[in-house]
């Protein structure tokens, strides 16, 4: 028995090393002979697996970007079942012809689309604050923020009027389905995936009770929120959809403005406790545009032109972009090959580039990149209004992506960010309830390992208050 044991492993082995190199061979075949560069350096890792291993230890521990070969380590397409390549690659919006999906999304998203959101959830933000400022102990400002967004999602976004009990319990299945996103495809009892489905399958029994009620009302102007434009755009360009294309759009929606929106208010909340006097500064903003604060609410009903107007909190929304990004980077196709560094990337190999390296290695940074400094992004009208900034900024400043394929949602979440910090600002001060702030992680989206704890305090006009570590002026 020994002996075949031994037999056994060896032969094991053999199998191994022989299925690393056919792997590697592989690869090595797939290069461009057209062009005359090099493949990048590195391997392929093992058979199947790829470099995934390699990959979430590179992601955890931030090291430099590098190119995947298609079905290497962190290609979405080594992990088949729940993620966007397999379930969402039927939703309606992208299933559209460009053009066509570009006119629906610009009309969702569009200017005067936001002002008709903005309204109810500056209602929503004044209510959320309220009870933070009025709550005896310390708020946990991660998970808050995600109760937050989430409202948001389902009400302005999704038209949806929950009670309390349905509303979070489609909190926690949407948290459910994030977490389990990209499980491995194994659909047995207790599985990740076999929880993400089921999470999914109850999110979709709400979504489609609510899309029925949309679908029976009379009124052709009564449409008010964004799932409400998609219906509506996709008829007017002749379009039907499924019951099941319109809950995955409705799904997709709330994945525009819930998790990445809530990373980024607690990093923004963070970021603030650290640096008073960036708070001192937006007061004065405020001051001068006559947004002064109150108990209550900072200002009746925000516009998007008042929100625009305020240049210096715009320079603060864009750093805590720039150094906390809520997603650490994203993957693309090359459609055709190309150069990098020397090496030729062949067509059809998937590239994972980092937005958080290179927000934090890009030159154009004036100030160090791994400060918080809202005043690097500060340039006179002149520039602005001649776009230089824009331009030197495009492939160095990407939080949302690049592209056609960058975030839909984004004005919307630049727009949630500078309501709540015009609030917030207005109306508390807050300081941190622990003895020391809590380490973020970054996989799958930045938060905090143990929650941010922090006291807000009801901020009176004409009064200072202490905010953290220093004392301002209301």
């Amino acid at each position: 028995w020994l002996e075949a044991a031994l037999v056994a492993a060896a032969a094991a082995g053999l199998l191994l090393v022989a299925a690393r190199h056919l792997w590697a061979l592989r690869w090595r075949l797939s290069r461009d002979r057209t062009s005359a560069l090099p493949l990048p350096r590195g391997s392929m890792g093992w058979p199947f697996l790829g470099e995934t291993l390699h990959w979430l230890i590179q992601v955890s521990t931030r090291q430099r970007q590098r190119c995947l070969g298609r079905g290497g380590g962190g290609n979405p397409r080594g992990w088949e079942f729940l993620p966007f390549t397999r379930w969402a690659a039927s939703l309606p919006v992208l299933c559209l012809s460009l053009s066509l999906r570009t006119q629906i999304l610009a009309r969702v998203f569009s200017h005067a689309a936001l002002e008709v959101y903005l309204p109810p959830i500056q209602r929503l933000v004044s209510w959320e604050l309220r009870g933070w400022r009025h709550h005896p102990g310390p708020i946990a400002v991660y998970a808050s923020a995600k109760a937050l967004t989430f409202r948001i999602a389902v009400r302005i976004l999704l038209g949806l009027r929950l009670e309390e009990e349905p509303f979070e319990e489609l909190s926690r299945a949407f948290e459910q389905l994030v977490e389990n996103l990209f499980s491995l495809p194994l659909n047995v009892p207790f599985s990740g995936l076999r929880k993400g489905i089921k999470a999914r399958d109850l999110l979709h029994t709400y979504m489609e009770k609510a899309i029925l009620e949309k679908l029976q009302r009379k009124d052709p102007d009564a449409h008010r929120d964004a799932l409400d434009f998609i219906i509506n755009s996709a008829k007017e360009h002749g379009q039907d959809f499924t019951m099941q294309e319109l809950k995955e759009s409705a799904i997709e929606l709330i994945f525009a403005a819930f998790f990445t929106t809530a990373s980024a208010t607690t990093s923004m909340i963070l970021l603030l406790l650290k640096h008073p006097l960036v708070i001192k500064k937006i007061q004065l903003e405020l001051a001068s545009n006559g947004l002064t604060g109150s108990e209550y609410c900072c200002h009746p009903y925000l516009t998007l032109e008042k929100l625009n107007s305020l240049r210096y909190l715009d320079c603060v929304i864009k750093e805590v972009l720039r150094l906390l990004p809520p997603v650490s980077g994203g993957y693309r196709t090359a459609l055709q090959t190309f150069e990098l560094d020397g090496y030729q990337i062949p067509k059809g190999w998937s590239v994972m580039y980092s937005i958080r390296d290179t927000h934090e290695t890009a030159s154009i940074y004036q100030s160090p990149p791994d400060t918080f400094d809202p005043e690097r992004f500060w340039v006179s009208l002149e520039d602005q209004e001649e776009n230089k900034t824009s331009a030197s900024l495009r492939f160095h400043y990407i939080p949302f992506g690049g592209g056609v394929r960058n975030c839909i949602g984004k004005e919307l979440a630049k727009a949630i960010l500078k309501m709540l910090a015009v609030e917030l600002v207005s109306t508390a001060s807050w300081e941190l309830a622990t003895a020391h702030f809590p380490k973020m992680q970054t996989v799958p989206i930045v938060h905090p390992v143990d929650d941010l704890q922090v006291y807000f305090h009801s901020l009176k006009a004409g009064h200072e208050s202490s905010s953290g570590t220093g004392k301002v002026n209301a």
